[in-house]
């Protein structure tokens, strides 16, 4: 008797696994098996994307390349993942490919060209690497901190943490300006002093105050030029160069100990302004009064 309870029981079971789901030819059974599939298929992808990402990294690639690849990897076998998804719930997968290939073709010929520029100029920019992660950069007129390169846009972290996302094709196809690349930069310090200033001790002071300072390096040597004879001012430019990591501490103390300095030794600074002369013109008053005497005879 137990025999026959468990039989009917596995029969119940079976009857029940290979019913057909409502509106579907889908059985339960296939259903269960295509969201194992799709389960295990997402899991699977982010093992493979972490073993890819810890291998490649092992080659020393920069980091936006590394990120760049493991981005395009992972679109890559989700859709995969999908396909076989499809294809477990009985779906012409290869109909599907076809027609999505057809559809794909008539939407990039009806206006999908920005999003192949953008991926091609993504890719171009992981390669080429004219800008990297972590790097301060000028980008088609936005500046900011490159904060990821992925497959279709870039994007920048701006000093006062707001984010900036630039199409890819828009920073490939404009001039970068990069900003931290190099070790060293030169800090440039415009200041404008009055024409009764003596130029020759203002330059020595500003000197001084350059090769003092701790964060200017020796060489090249710092220098101040003599940039423009202004309306209200000679301006001069100091020109100090350090390491790149100290550039906005160095230009800030350059800007604000020069006015110190200056303002100390008796050097002006003039403010812009303007001298009016007022011509005063005098009217001859007995041939206004004429004029209007003969005007009240006339009336």
């Amino acid at each position: 008797m137990g025999d026959g309870i468990s039989n009917g029981i596995d029969g119940i079971s079976n009857g029940i696994i290979e019913q057909m789901i409502p509106y579907t030819d889908i059985t339960v059974s296939r259903l269960i098996f295509a969201i194992i599939v799709l389960i295990g298929g997402f899991i699977s992808v982010k093992f493979l994307v972490y073993i890819f990402r810890k291998g490649i990294q092992k080659t020393k690639l920069p980091d936006l390349t590394t990120q760049f690849l493991a981005h395009f990897l992972s679109i890559l076998l989700y859709v995969i993942v999908i396909l076989a998804f499809l294809k477990s719930l009985s779906f012409d997968v290869d109909s599907f490919v076809v027609g999505l290939s057809a559809i794909i073709g008539l939407v990039l010929g009806l206006g999908m060209q920005d999003t192949l520029t953008n991926l091609s100029a993504g890719v171009w920019v992981a390669a080429i690497r004219p800008i990297d992660m972590g790097e301060m950069v000028i980008v088609n007129g936005q500046t900011g901190k490159v904060k990821a390169v992925g497959i279709m846009s870039t994007e920048l972290l701006t000093p006062d943490n707001q984010l900036i996302t630039i199409p890819n094709k828009l920073v490939w196809g404009s001039s970068i300006v990069n900003m931290t690349r190099m070790p060293t930069r030169r800090a440039s310090v415009d200041v404008g002093i009055s024409y009764s200033s003596d130029i020759e001790i203002a330059i020595k002071i500003a000197l001084d105050l350059m090769k003092g300072h701790p964060l200017v390096l020796p060489d090249p040597e710092p220098a101040v030029v003599t940039t423009e004879l202004a309306n209200s001012s000679v301006n001069l430019q100091l020109r100090a160069w350090t390491k790149t990591g100290d550039f906005a501490a160095v230009k800030n103390n350059l800007t604000a100990g020069v006015f110190e300095a200056y303002r100390r030794e008796g050097i002006e600074i003039p403010f812009p302004q303007m001298d009016v002369h007022v011509k005063e013109i005098k009217t001859e008053i007995s041939e206004i009064q004429a004029k209007s005497i003969g005007i009240k005879a006339f009336e």
